[in-house]
């Protein structure tokens, strides 16, 4: 019998039912129709962010940011590709600590940008400074359960 995994959409924030043999062949959302993986960021905000953190059966690459930060805006094309380098096995999202500033202090974010990993709802690791494409792939597979 072939696992299946949950995985939230980015779009409608849906949980969806996906057979493990099935995660690398572009899922869509049975709910909203929408890709499950975009190959990019997703935006999370305090209302979507727990559905991802807690739901999801993939680990989470969250992405603190503002949009006044130099380095966070200097990173962003570096962390879009390392998203369509790491997605489908693991949700890269994106939290703009300006517009969700609960969240910036639930994880006491103190600089950004400030990676943090999180696996099985729990946080694992964090990185603060602004990396290259290659840096944040490899520091994610770093910290990852092998």
């Amino acid at each position: 019998m072939t696992e299946a995994l949950h995985i939230v959409c980015p779009h409608c924030h849906t949980t969806n039912r996906v057979r493990t043999d099935q995660i690398n062949s572009a899922p869509d959302c049975g709910s909203c129709k929408s890709p499950l993986f975009a190959g990019k960021p997703t935006e999370l905000t305090v209302n979507s962010f727990d559905k991802h953190l807690q739901r999801s059966h993939i680990p989470l690459l969250v992405d603190f940011w503002a949009p006044w930060c130099g380095p966070c805006r200097s990173m962003a094309p570096a962390y879009a590709a390392a998203a369509a380098q790491l997605e489908p096995h693991i949700r890269v999202a994106k939290v703009d600590t300006e517009a969700q500033q609960a969240l910036g202090a639930r994880f006491q974010i103190r600089s950004i940008p400030t990676l943090a990993l999180f696996v099985n709802g729990r946080e694992v690791a964090r990185q603060p400074g602004a990396m290259g494409q290659a840096d944040i792939v490899r520091w994610v597979r770093m910290h990852l359960p092998v």
